[in-house]
């Protein structure tokens, strides 16, 4: 077998893998919004929620760096890197969420004399969600660039 058609193989067994974990990501339609709601349950579940993608989205992001390490080790460790602050901006996000979880009536948006305090931690759960969106759309976009620089000839 030649080189590159080893190497075409690999790409290929890595691209094929990463479609299952891609599409299995795409049906939960998972979304950053978190709503306002005081319920203790609510924060629980939504806490899960962030938990399991999380871990889903690890797993797809590293599949992407598998693919991109067969092809370009110094790209690939680049994106290590983003995996890593991915992971970081996500657990800073469910530690926010883990205190409103703890106190959940700050979270009320109908109460019209909150804290000093409940409006921060208000803010810095939306302006988290918001890194976390913006950084995988980040991450994606990198990625598409990757494929079309390396992977879509490789594959064709």
């Amino acid at each position: 077998m030649s080189e590159n058609q080893e190497l075409r193989n690999k790409v290929k067994e890595h691209s094929d893998k990463l479609a299952k974990l891609g599409m299995n990501l795409a049906k939960k339609q998972f979304s950053y919004k978190v709503e306002r709601k005081k319920s203790k349950e609510y924060w629980v579940d939504r806490i899960a929620e962030v938990q399991r993608y999380n871990e889903k989205g690890l797993e797809y992001y590293n599949e992407i760096h598998s693919i991109m390490k067969i092809i370009n080790k110094e790209e690939a460790q680049m994106f290590l890197l983003r995996i890593g602050k991915f992971h970081q901006l996500v657990l800073e996000l469910i530690g926010i969420m883990e205190k409103i979880r703890e106190n959940p009536a700050i979270s009320d948006s109908k109460d019209t004399q909150k804290s000093q305090w409940s409006k921060d931690i208000g803010n810095k759960l939306t302006e988290q969600s918001d890194k976390c969106l913006q950084f995988e759309r980040d991450m994606n976009i990198a990625f598409r660039e990757f494929y079309e620089k390396y992977i879509k000839d490789i594959l064709e």
